[in-house]
């Protein structure tokens, strides 16, 4: 393997930098208005400002940072409208991949399935016992039994979009710092059934119902904006 060039190396830190501060906003480590002081966060990541200017720039494109003129960058708001906005459109992108993915999933795509709603089904196991105070790994479950419900719909691009959605969606979550319950264990399994038995129809009302009612749970926890 060649040594890494200069470049490289600036480029690498630069991505690792990027994906901490992602990660961080998502989680709401870094929470909604927070304002994005460059020498704070120069000091917190260690990356120099000119970095931090570029990476607050992609993170503005992504709508999880909103860039104030003057004033500098502040993390996004969380507003129930725009909860709304995002859950319509995770719901229209990923009721487009999961027709396609039933439609094209093979024996691997199962197989991706069910470890993948394996691994969920035991961390809201674990939830409903209380034996988990934090939402943290659910979430990342989560997103990975979706993913995997979708994984077989053959567009990287539309993989992507919904990605990059459901992370918006699923800060939310976060900022809500709640178990919805029993209520999505449920429309978990359903899905997974419905994925095996590639029941289209059931498993896309299924999936509305089931954004709606996480929607609606993040609402009632008053966190949010008007």
């Amino acid at each position: 393997m060649m040594p890494e060039t200069p470049d490289a190396a600036v480029t690498s830190v630069g991505e690792a930098t990027y994906m901490r501060l992602r990660a961080d906003i998502i989680a709401c480590r870094l929470a909604p208005r927070q304002k994005l002081r460059l020498e704070t966060l120069r000091e917190q990541y260690g990356v120099g400002v000119s970095t931090l200017r570029e990476i607050l720039n992609r993170l503005a494109s992504e709508s999880l940072v909103i860039a104030e003129g003057q004033k500098g960058f502040a993390v996004a708001p969380a507003t129930a409208q725009d909860l709304r906005e995002i859950a319509d459109l995770r719901l229209l992108l990923e009721s487009h991949a999961l027709r396609l993915s039933f439609a094209h999933g093979d024996l691997e795509w199962e197989g991706r399935v069910v470890a993948a709603h394996h691994k969920l089904a035991a961390t809201e196991k674990r939830l409903l016992a209380g034996h988990e105070r934090h939402t943290v790994n659910w979430v990342r479950y989560d997103f990975a039994f979706h993913n995997a419900l979708i994984s077989a719909c053959g567009s990287q691009v539309l993989l992507d979009l919904h990605a990059a959605i459901f992370d918006r969606f699923l800060r939310y979550h976060m900022l809500a710092a709640s178990f919805r319950g029993s209520g999505v264990v449920d429309d978990h399994r359903a899905l997974f059934e419905m994925a095996l038995q590639r029941d289209v129809d059931g498993a896309l009302a299924m999936l509305s119902g089931h954004v709606n009612r996480g929607v609606e749970h993040v609402l009632s926890t008053g966190k949010l904006a008007g």
